[in-house]
């Protein structure tokens, strides 16, 4: 009974550290969505530690790659000191996970402020020119998004940039899709987008946040999983003669 316990242990723990290595490959690439997504919106938000928990998740990811070499060598030699050092280390990843998740739902909670006093001077500082990093963020975010303005599209009649056109128009980029014809003229508001940049911009990096939440608990669950099945057989590696006993089949005299 005994060494079926550990045994189903072991095969359990080395499918979980081929799972690791999934897992540190999904990690890394959630890292660096979430710093290529950021890049994207980055004019929006001026907090640069909200990217945080993205660099702690692809810290883990890489430490996840060496605890699954050492997860799937340690059991198969039934080595004490490798196993010791794999529960420890994935203690310390699972640790690290929390404070993700609570860093996430922290930096999740101030996005809105962090918006709405960014998007303020972005749209202000706005000059239609390409090479102009904020006047490209602003074109990129209401083509992608199909939003206009920071409410709604007559937010723009306030911009510095509007009052100099002085052709009632503004940025194409805030034309539908479906209208060909579109020109960015006040004078034809159906062609427009309707709904404000703000609230999209919100929920975009808000989804962003819950995206490295939800794959930080996610794998947090299956290392603590990963972290009792080292224990089990590592307390019946404790258990000295009896246990060798019981391995090699040998008998009491």
């Amino acid at each position: 009974m005994g060494q079926c316990g550990i045994t189903s242990s072991k095969t359990v723990l080395v499918f979980l550290n081929l799972i690791f290595w999934g897992a540190a490959g999904i990690l890394c690439y959630v890292g660096a969505y979430v710093f290529i997504t950021h890049d994207d919106y980055d004019h929006f938000f001026e907090d640069v530690y909200t990217l945080i928990p993205a660099v702690v998740i692809i810290a883990v990811g890489a430490l996840l790659f060496i605890i699954g070499l050492i997860g799937c060598c340690a059991p198969i030699r039934e080595s004490h000191c490798g196993l010791a050092t794999f529960v420890i280390l994935l203690l310390l990843v699972f640790v690290t996970e929390v404070v993700v998740v609570v860093l996430g739902y922290v930096y999740r909670a101030k996005v809105e402020n962090e918006v709405d006093r960014s998007i303020q001077k972005v749209y202000k500082t706005y000059n239609g020119t390409n090479p102009d990093a904020a006047s490209r963020a602003i074109d990129y975010v209401q083509r992608q998004l199909h939003c206009c303005g920071i409410h709604n599209y007559s937010d723009w009649e306030n911009t510095d940039w509007f009052k100099e056109t002085k052709n009632q128009s503004i940025h194409v980029s805030c034309c539908r899709e479906t209208a060909s014809s579109c020109n960015g003229s006040l004078a034809n508001p159906s062609d427009l987008y309707a709904e404000g940049c703000k609230a999209l911009v919100v929920k975009k990096l808000q989804e962003i946040k819950m995206h490295v939440i939800w794959a930080a608990l996610a794998f947090a669950a299956i290392q603590l999983l990963g972290m009792l099945c080292a224990c089990i057989v590592l307390c019946r590696r404790n258990r000295g003669p009896a246990y060798e006993l019981l391995v090699t089949g040998g008998a009491y005299a």
